[in-house]
């Protein structure tokens, strides 16, 4: 029996303990039931974050995940050729594993393309991307007929102009209407003549916070180092002068330049800038170096002393037959020079604690490099064109080896070290971090210089090219360019370039 009130139904042939076991086995039914949707859910985040996904076919496969940006912001992105399923940059979006071309596309802009291979399970990560507006107006801003040098800030805000006197000029590029302001070095170099300079300006290398030059000035008999204080120039300092010694090379270590690594005679040296003092030798028979905070890496000589004993001790072991050869080599007098000289170590240094680690042995010349991927430290070695990348915790197997067909002399990492490119000339190998893979390409002109972070150009005949640090993309952006000068995009909006003497402004990004 039972009654209906106001739309209330009550059973008054119901147990009062039967209703409350309904409504524990209600509980926990719901319990489980939200418990069993949890575990499912986070089993299914678990699969999609390893990259698996329900296709179309309803058949499950592994995929990856592609983050592209680009500037402009807002690019249209096309993956072979289908538009639906991303429609702008600056996102990220899961992919089916292998290779897919990215199209980028923007109206008023030229277009951007790559194929790129998809890992499954991996983030492959796409940040550098420029579109250039194609219509462009072009004015000049400044003339300065008499440059014979010009060097950019990080900042890419000041430029240094540079004459064959000692009357420079810095140029303000984040202002309107653009100016100038005097900078008299006629007391920091000792080889001028009255107001000219008699030495040539070879390099120039501006500290992190763009308050300091280091200038490398060579005539035929001397070689001197400058560290110019951009806002306080009687601050500067003549570091061949205040040393009484000729470095063969001088880097800046920090972002105010208070700190610098030399070398000296063969010989590693800190420098410290404000208390005008430097170290005690760090490491002999130095042959190049690279620093990534206050660890450098380098290479060295091997002293004859150590090829002499590590022959004698190789000798010892009975398991080499190679070792014996060698030691018979070293025995000979003709030979000790040669031998002693052809050994080579790739050596850490921890500059905070002045701890040297010989971390591998070569038996070739070494070229090194130091960049941070992500959160590895990277080491880059060059022995006989061959290519080696290693975690610096763990060199006893590299992470990648590739073949160049040239040998490089210059070694320099791009933007979060995405690429790591080395180049001789016009010739340039490019390791892509992100693809695992060495692209050799060539650029237009004898010479490049870097637009950007991510991007390279070469001026051949007057026309511009710019390419993206993988020598993708090239590009033709602009004519009548003076090849010896800097080319600077400034606040990703303008760009500069010299022609005749003026420095040149054009709009790439509305």
């Amino acid at each position: 029996s039972g009654e209906n009130v106001y739309g209330i139904w009550y059973n008054y042939s119901m147990d009062p303990e039967q209703i409350r076991r309904r409504q524990s086995l209600k509980v926990i039914a719901s319990e489980v039931l939200m418990t069993l949707t949890v575990i499912i859910t986070v089993i299914a985040l678990v699969f999609v974050v390893s990259g698996y996904w329900l296709n179309s076919d309803f058949e499950i496969e592994r995929q990856g995940l592609l983050q592209i940006s680009s500037v402009p912001t807002g690019a249209d992105v096309t993956i072979d050729g289908d538009t639906s399923w991303m429609q702008r940059t600056n996102t990220s979006k899961v992919l089916k594993s292998g290779e897919h071309v990215v199209t980028l596309t923007k109206e008023g802009y030229d277009s951007w393309s790559k194929t790129i291979d998809i890992t499954e399970g991996l983030l492959y990560r796409v940040r550098y991307p420029r579109l250039f507006l194609k219509d462009r107006q072009k004015e000049s801003v400044l003339s300065e007929p008499g440059i014979t040098l010009a060097s950019v800030s990080p900042s890419n805000n000041t430029m240094l102009l540079i004459n064959e006197t000692t009357k420079w000029n810095l140029a303000s590029l984040d202002v309107e209407p653009i100016k100038t302001k005097p900078l008299d070095v006629s007391q920091l170099f000792q080889s001028t003549d009255g107001n000219v300079l008699t030495t040539k300006i070879t390099s120039l290398a501006w500290s992190g916070d763009n308050s300091h030059v280091l200038v490398r000035a060579d005539n035929d008999a001397t070689m001197e180092w400058v560290l110019i204080d951009i806002n306080k120039p009687e601050n500067s300092l003549n570091l061949t002068k205040l040393f009484g010694a000729s470095f063969e090379k001088i880097a800046i270590m920090d972002n105010s330049a208070t700190n610098l690594v030399a070398i000296r005679e063969g010989n590693l040296h800190k420098i410290n800038t404000a208390s005008k003092s430097i170290s005690a030798v760090l490491s002999s028979n130095v042959m190049n170096f690279d620093h990534y905070r206050d660890t450098v890496i380098l290479s060295r000589q091997k002293s004859r002393n150590q090829t002499r004993s590590e022959a004698t001790d190789s000798t010892n072991s009975s398991e080499s037959t190679e070792a014996e050869s060698t030691t018979q080599e070293l025995n000979d007098s003709s030979e000790l020079d040669e031998q002693a000289t052809g050994l080579y170590e790739i050596v850490s240094l921890d500059l905070s604690s002045e701890k040297t680690t010989i971390i591998k042995d070569e038996l070739s010349p070494v070229m090194v490099n130091i960049s941070r991927f992500y959160d590895d430290i990277i080491i880059t070695t060059i022995t006989n064109n061959q290519v080696s990348l290693y975690k610096k915790e763990d060199f006893d197997e590299p992470l990648h080896q590739f073949k160049l067909s040239f040998s490089p002399n210059i070694i320099k990492n791009s933007h979060d070290s995405e690429f790591i490119v080395m180049s001789n000339g016009s010739q340039i190998a490019s390791v892509d971090m992100e693809a695992n893979i060495l692209l050799e390409w060539s650029t237009d002109g004898p010479t490049y210089g870097w637009l950007q972070d991510d991007m390279l150009y070469s001026v051949n005949e007057g026309k511009l090219y710019v390419y993206d640090a993988d020598g993708l993309n090239r590009r033709n952006l602009a004519e009548n360019v003076s090849s010896h000068f800097p080319v600077v995009i400034t606040k990703n909006k303008w760009l500069y370039y010299f022609s005749d003497g003026s420095l040149i402004r054009e709009v790439v990004t509305d």
